[in-house]
């Protein structure tokens, strides 16, 4: 068996479980390859938007159960709400066991200060009459993301590698662009503001790690991305960060190891 990444932090968000669009089993084999100090779980885990009780496959739960394992074997776990699941910043600052809850979270790490936060409270389409429209913009993207899942089957079937075609819509609107742009300029300068050296951000889906300047100060601003498109990853190692991108050919041993238990469950059955 192969042994996991001891990392001292790890910032996941943006995952959407319980709709279409979430890459739950890569996101599963990733979470059972690390072992991580801390878990920072950076908004938008869990989709309640977009809710459904007719669509929580078995792979979402056991995202959440992977989760829970962590927990329970020590790893701080952290939560942070993000707009998606809003309706759990009623109980911000519940703690149980290695499990927290919470809005934002600021943390020194090897002597530097860290703000994290989900990033929603710069996005006005998250409130309102524009929060409704956001929903049913939604579903529309739900369904672009399923249409993009069937283009891809094919295109894997002819052995042609896996296209997103929802992220080149999206990445080639100039005002998506521009409301980047503005974010990340905003989430830095209130954090130089602040005299944050670390600003780490989700809501974009858009992974990023750079060094943003002004005439107060700089900071480095990183972006977790998301587990619908870029599967992406922060983790803090060793004094830096670095961005993880996930990539099917570093999980052939556990696709193999996953589909031999499935085989022995079916010959116990039939014996």
């Amino acid at each position: 068996m192969k042994s996991k990444r001891k990392i001292p932090l790890v910032v996941i968000s943006d995952v959407h479980l319980g709709t279409y669009g979430c890459q739950a089993k890569e996101l599963l084999q990733y979470l059972k390859s690390i072992q991580p100090q801390i878990l920072i779980l950076n908004g938008d885990i869990i989709d309640m938007w977009n809710f459904s009780k007719s669509y929580f496959p078995v792979a979402h739960m056991n995202v959440l159960r992977q989760i829970i394992k962590l927990s329970n074997l020590g790893t701080r776990v952290i939560y942070i709400t993000g707009n998606h699941d809003e309706a759990l910043r009623k109980y911000s600052d519940f703690v149980l066991g290695n499990f927290e809850l919470v809005d934002k979270l600021i943390l020194e790490i090897d002597g530097k200060k860290t703000w994290f936060f989900h990033g929603d409270v710069f996005d006005s389409s998250t409130r309102g009459y524009a929060k409704i429209l956001a929903k049913l913009g939604g579903k529309g993207y739900d369904l672009l993301i399923l249409i993009n899942s069937c283009i891809n089957w094919f295109r894997e079937l002819f052995g042609k590698e896996k296209r997103s075609y929802s992220k080149t819509i999206k990445d080639s609107v100039k005002k998506a662009v521009a409301f980047i742009s503005n974010f990340e300029t905003t989430a830095a300068e209130i954090a130089i503001e602040k005299g944050y050296s670390y600003v780490v951000c989700g809501h974009i889906h858009k992974p990023q790690m750079k060094t943003i300047e002004n005439e107060h100060g700089q900071v480095t601003y990183l972006n977790s991305g998301d587990w619908v498109e870029n599967l992406t990853a922060l983790e803090y190692k060793k004094g830096k960060w670095s961005i993880y991108k996930y990539l099917k050919e570093h999980y052939k041993d556990a696709d193999t190891s996953e589909e031999k238990t499935k085989n022995d469950i079916v010959v116990k059955i039939l014996s």
